[in-house]
C-alpha cells in the first residue's frame, strides 16, 4: 500500500515523536489531538513535552510543511491511534479514548486505508476497535467481516520505547506487528519500514497485545522483588543497595534497583490488563502489582516516623516525576507520596523538581538550593542527575530518606 499521508491520533509522549519521525522521512503527517493548546504549540513548531532532540525534529518538520496538527481527523492513507488506556477504580481497563478515537476517524476512512492501534491495550482491544469502526462505517468492510478481502486493514503494533530515549528507540528497536489478517500485517510492516531500522516481526493481533503486557509485567514482577527486598532489609538494618550489588555478582542473578514504587503509563498499568482478564490464574502478576502499589505508603510511614523528632519539621521532597530526567508524572509514586504528605499534616512540605518547572501543579515548586537550606528531612523520590550532583557534605545536619540509593 502507498502511505503518502499518515495521521497520528494522540500527540502525547508516543504520538508526537512517532509523527515527527514519519515527517522527518518526508511523509505528510497530520497529527490529531483534542487539546487545543497542544495543537497550537505543535503548529508553532514547538513541543509540549520534554524529550531530548524532539524539539529540533518537530521544528524542522513543521517548517518544511511535513507536519501539521489539528483537532479534527482528516482523510489519510494510514491512521495510527496512540491515545491513553487507563484503568478504572476497579482496575478494569478503560477503552473510552480508543473508542472515541476510532469513532472520530471512521467518517474519513476510505477503501484501502490502514488503521493501527499503538495504544497499549488488553487482549482483543484491536478487534473491539475494528468493531467500532465497522459500526460507524457499514459501507466499508473490515477484517472481521471479509478477512483478507476487507476494504480496511487493521493491526496492532505496541510501542516499546524508553522515555528520554524515544527518538533513537523508535528507529532502532524491533517492532511486534499483529494484523487481523496477513495482508493487514504486511501493510503495517510496509508503513513502519519507512523509518524502523529494527526488525518488524509479524504475529496476530492478540499475541501482539499480550506481548506488550507481558514485557511490562515481567519488569513489574522484578521491580516488586527489589521493592520487597528493600523493606525486608530496612527491618534488618541492612543496606539494600550494597546487598543487591553483592548478589548481582552471581553470574545468573540480576536484581533491579528498588524505589518508592512504580510509575509511568505502562508498567504501573499494563499488568492490571492481564489480571482483569485472568483473575484466577494471574496470581504472581497481581501480587507484584500490590507490592509496588503499597511501596509509596511504606515510604510515607517512614517519613512520618522521622518527622516525630521535630516540633515543626520541614520535609524536602526531591522529585515528582515517575523516572529520572523527564517531565512525565503519569502514575508517579513520587507525586503520590508528596500529595499524601500534604494532606497528612506531618509538617511543612517543600518540593523540588527541575523538570517540572513549567508543569501546572496544585503546590509550589521550590528551587533546589532553597529547599536544601530549609529542609530538616530530605526525601529522595527521583534520581534526577541534578540531585546526584548535590554535595553530600551539605547533608550532615539533615535526616535523609533516600528511596533511590542516590547517595549510597
Amino acid at each position: 500500500m502507498s502511505s503518502e499521508t499518515i495521521s497520528v491520533i494522540g500527540l502525547g509522549y508516543i504520538g508526537l515523536p512517532t509523527a515527527a519521525v514519519f515527517a522527518s522521512r518526508k511523509k505528510k503527517v497530520i497529527g490529531v489531538d483534542i487539546n487545543p493548546k497542544t495543537v497550537d504549540t505543535i503548529n508553532q513548531g514547538k513541543i509540549h513535552i520534554i524529550e531530548p532532540d524532539l524539539d529540533m525534529v518537530v521544528q524542522a518538520a513543521v517548517a518544511q510543511g511535513y507536519l501539521r496538527a489539528t483537532s479534527m481527523p482528516e482523510p489519510a492513507d494510514a491512521f495510527l491511534i496512540a491515545v491513553p488506556t487507563p484503568f478504572r477504580d476497579d482496575h478494569q481497563p478503560d477503552l473510552k479514548y480508543i473508542e472515541s478515537a476510532s469513532k472520530a476517524i471512521a467518517p474519513v476512512l476510505k477503501k484501502g486505508d490502514l488503521v493501527i492501534l499503538e495504544s497499549t491495550s488488553p487482549v482483543c482491544a484491536t478487534e473491539q476497535m475494528a468493531a467500532w469502526l465497522a459500526e460507524v462505517r457499514p459501507d466499508l468492510t473490515f477484517p472481521q467481516q471479509c478477512g483478507e478481502d476487507s476494504d480496511i486493514r487493521v493491526a496492532h503494533c505496541p510501542e516499546r520505547v524508553l522515555p528520554g530515549n524515544v527518538l533513537r528507540e523508535l528507529v532502532q528497536n524491533d517492532r511486534v506487528i499483529g494484523g487481523m489478517t496477513t495482508k493487514c500485517s504486511q501493510a503495517a510492516v510496509d508503513l513502519y519500514k519507512i523509518f524502523v531500522q529494527g526488525e518488524c516481526i509479524i504475529t496476530n493481533a492478540r499475541t501482539a497485545e499480550m506481548c506488550k503486557l507481558t514485557e511490562n509485567s515481567f519488569r513489574d514482577v522484578n521491580i516488586a522483588f527489589a521493592n520487597e527486598l528493600s523493606m525486608i532489609c530496612d527491618d534488618a538494618c541492612i543496606n539494600v543497595w550494597e546487598l543487591i550489588s553483592l548478589a548481582n555478582r552471581h553470574p545468573r542473578v540480576n536484581i533491579l534497583q528498588p524505589g518508592p514504587g512504580v510509575g509511568g503509563h505502562c508498567i504501573a498499568v499494563d499488568p492490571w490488563f492481564i489480571v482483569s482478564q485472568n483473575l484466577e490464574v494471574a496470581r504472581l502478576i497481581r501480587t507484584a502489582r500490590e507490592v509496588n502499589d503499597a511501596k509509596p505508603h511504606w515510604v510515607i510511614e517512614k517519613i512520618k516516623v522521622k518527622a516525630e523528632r521535630f516540633k515543626k519539621p520541614v520535609i524536602g521532597c526531591l522529585g515528582i516525576t515517575f523516572k529520572a530526567n523527564i517531565d512525565d508524572i503519569r502514575e508517579s509514586p513520587a507525586l503520590e507520596i508528596v500529595r499524601e504528605l500534604m494532606t497528612a499534616s506531618v509538617g511543612e512540605i517543600m518540593v523540588c523538581d527541575p523538570y517540572c518547572a513549567d508543569v501546572e501543579m496544585e503546590f509550589k515548586l521550590y528551587g533546589l538550593q532553597e529547599l536544601l537550606a530549609k529542609a530538616d528531612i530530605l526525601v529522595v523520590l527521583v534520581d534526577h542527575d541534578e540531585f546526584k550532583r548535590i554535595d553530600v557534605g551539605m547533608l550532615k545536619e539533615k535526616v535523609v530518606i533516600d528511596t533511590r540509593g542516590v547517595w549510597q
